[in-house]
């Protein structure tokens, strides 16, 4: 809903001449910016100060990403010729005047502006004082024909005879990101890509569209998104380590865990061609997802070659073991999968808002559990028994089986 409303108000409002309004949509993390979509900052890296070259820098990196299919609905807030007033003080006249500088700008401040004075309490409440002009002496730059400064003399001399107002332009806000002037260019993937692919797409238009000596960098969620997404395979291969040293602490075996950990592929495999089948990209939910797929494919693995080595340790052999467990533990390990791929549903088919990110995780997941419990329960007793046959010995299950023979 929120893709088919902005495009339509988008021409219309830009459309007014008076002001400068965007719509844009909330961020997905509330607090991390104040738009929906990647935040990107472009920084003069000269030196030179220039503000005119910063803005056209920005305005032909926006332009470029018009052309592009991937990225949407840029803009930036910055403007290098906002209309304002400057106010000039002659210093060599105020001072033959014996008029002190702060006392003009002390002048303009009050009058123009405020200045606290004190508070005071009334009624059971208090009250804080604040002194200004009144609205209709300073709406005007013709009003500093009203206002007086007083120079060492005591004497009042109004402002008008050393202050000249002038119109000009300038940037209304100049900021600065890791010690560099910069502007803030917000925007938002286009239908159809994820937001790693609009980071891309916009990293490779910056390349070629800012001017020399100009850089970039990324903020708020973008920034965060760019720190984590090196960090997916650290934390998959963590997630395998654990699930590993804690298989190999209740074992009592380095190579039963290996077992376990070989039917993970299968269920990666499953959530990312289920991922594939409906047209969804391998992003951040995704990876979520595939992290928990470590444990819940594992789950299955655990059941058989549990179950495996307690029959061994009856005396059965390796292959009568694989067999009998897979038949036994094949009613508990369909039970739990399918309950738990149609307790995923919800999220498989959700729609309304956030669906892009339910629909990720939830095909990610069930897919990964459909391929892991059906193949699984064919490929663990294999791999046991060409595992076992190849190490019979060694684990806590394995000593066992060695003193009943």
């Amino acid at each position: 809903m929120r893709d088919s409303l902005l495009p339509r108000i988008q021409g219309p409002l830009f459309g007014i001449q008076s002001a400068m309004v965007i719509p844009f949509a909330p961020p997905a993390i509330f607090g991390l910016g104040a738009f929906g979509g990647f935040e990107m900052q472009v920084l003069d890296q000269t030196g030179s100060g220039d503000i005119q070259t910063l803005a056209s820098g920005t305005q032909s990196l926006i332009g470029a990403s018009q052309q592009s299919p991937v990225v949407r609905g840029l803009f930036s807030g910055f403007t290098a010729n906002d209309p304002q007033l400057a106010v000039d003080i002659d210093r060599e006249k105020a001072r033959s005047l014996g008029l002190p500088i702060s006392e003009i700008t002390s002048a303009m401040q009050i009058y123009l502006g405020s200045a606290y004075v004190n508070d005071f309490d009334f009624n059971n409440r208090a009250y804080r004082v604040y002194v200004q002009a009144d609205r209709a002496f300073r709406s005007d730059p013709k009003d500093l024909g009203q206002y007086y400064a007083r120079t060492d003399s005591g004497e009042m001399v109004p402002l008008t005879s050393v202050v000249r107002v002038r119109e000009t332009t300038a940037p209304q806000v100049i900021n600065h990101f890791n010690l560099f002037r910069s502007t803030t260019i917000n925007g938002a993937a286009a239908p159809g890509f994820s937001s790693g692919q609009a980071i891309a797409e916009m990293e490779r238009l910056a390349q070629s569209a800012l001017p020399q000596g100009f850089g970039y960098a990324w903020s708020g969620i973008s920034f965060e998104e760019v720190q984590a997404g090196g960090q997916s395979a650290a934390i998959f291969g963590i997630g395998l380590l654990l699930v590993y040293l804690t298989l190999a602490a209740q074992y009592e075996s380095l190579v039963l865990p290996f077992i376990v950990l070989l039917g993970v592929p299968l269920a990666v495999l499953g959530a990312l061609s289920a991922q594939w089948a409906r047209g969804l990209q391998n992003d951040l939910y995704c990876q979520i997802g595939l992290v928990l797929l470590i444990g819940l494919a594992a789950k299955n693995a655990i059941l058989i070659v549990e179950f495996a080595e307690q029959l061994r340790a009856r005396g059965h052999s390796i292959v009568d073991a694989a067999i009998e467990a897979a038949r036994i533990r094949l009613r508990p390990i369909l039970m739990t999968s399918l309950a738990f791929i149609l307790g995923v549903m919800p999220l498989v088919f959700a729609t309304g808002a956030g669906q892009e990110g339910r629909n990720s995780v939830g095909t990610a997941v069930a897919g990964g559990m459909f391929f892991a419990t059906f193949l699984n329960v064919i490929f663990i007793p294999i791999l046991y028994v060409l595992v076992r046959t190849l190490i019979p010995g060694g684990g806590r299950r394995g000593s066992q089986v060695t003193t009943h023979a």
